[in-house]
């Protein structure tokens, strides 16, 4: 049996009304930064991350901070390719392949520290 109240339906369970709820499920999957950013708000931010989940804003939220962080390690990577140039890659190749895995672990590691664990 449904009822409406306040446009919320309710459904009958054994001898309990429940309401019927859905969240809005997201139009496109997270990557990388959102998923660790949610990872992070569900283990070490229970209560924000309960909140933002029930109030509809987590997923936004998540979409958000992946785009800022992409962006982040994309201006990072050019600014510290700016001040630590990479060796010619036809000649040196291991050298430079060494040298962008690296500038890349530092972009990384600010971005996870400003932006995904704070």
């Amino acid at each position: 049996m449904n009822t409406n109240s306040r446009n919320v339906t309710y459904s009958t369970v054994g001898d309990y009304q429940l309401p019927n709820l859905t969240l809005n499920q997201p139009r496109k999957p997270l990557g990388k930064y959102g998923r660790l950013r949610r990872t992070y708000l569900k283990e070490q931010r229970p209560v924000l991350y309960h909140t933002m989940l029930m109030n509809g804003s987590l997923y936004p939220h998540l979409m958000e901070v992946e785009q800022n962080a992409a962006a982040m390690k994309e201006h990072l990577m050019t600014e510290l390719l700016k001040s630590n140039p990479a060796p010619d890659k036809k000649s040196r190749q291991m050298e430079w392949v060494q040298h962008m895995n690296s500038l890349k672990a530092q972009a990384e590691e600010l971005v996870l520290t400003e932006l995904i664990y704070s």
